[in-house]
């Protein structure tokens, strides 16, 4: 069996924002895709062991990246993770036993329109923001989401398919 894929083609020719926030809305939408239809302990699921990663985790990772890259660094807030405790350092994420999968998936869903409302705004893809001493621009961002992503698009495959033989691109 496969996953049925009803995720939006990038376009094969756009300008560069276009193309950019495109990418990586196909892979949001294929991270979806490999969530679809499991059960909240098939979600919760670590299936390769001795790794700890589990495709909830993997959501809830997916809602910190969005936020720590266009939130804090682009937007230039503090904002902090559901998920860790105040004052810790720990990144409790990937750490799901306990989690709440309606949550997970709303806060993810909540951080990804925030990052596209902050990119929507920008005045273009020269604009800047800090993560301590370094710059980058949002181009950047960009760029390293769609890497962020499909890295561990890889890892969901790999997830999805051992916990139920299903795959998909």
């Amino acid at each position: 069996m496969t996953l049925t894929d009803r995720r939006i083609q990038p376009p094969l020719t756009a300008d560069e924002r276009t193309t950019l926030t495109a990418m990586l809305d196909f892979q949001r939408d294929t991270l979806a895709m490999k969530c679809e239809g499991l059960t909240a302990d098939q979600l919760k699921d670590r299936a390769i062991s001795p790794s700890g990663l589990s495709l909830l985790g993997l959501v809830r990772h997916a809602a910190e990246v969005e936020r720590g890259w266009f939130v804090n660094v682009i937007n230039g807030e503090s904002s902090r993770s559901p998920w860790t405790p105040a004052g810790s350092t720990d990144r409790a994420d990937f750490d799901v036993d306990d989690a709440d999968v309606d949550e997970a998936f709303a806060v993810w869903r909540e951080e990804c329109g925030r990052a596209r409302a902050i990119v929507d705004a920008a005045a273009s893809l020269d604009v800047t923001g800090r993560l301590g001493e370094e710059v980058f621009s949002l181009r950047y961002v960009l760029a390293h989401m769609i890497e962020e992503y499909a890295r561990h698009n890889g890892h969901a495959d790999l997830l999805r398919e051992r916990i139920d033989g299903e795959t998909g691109e």
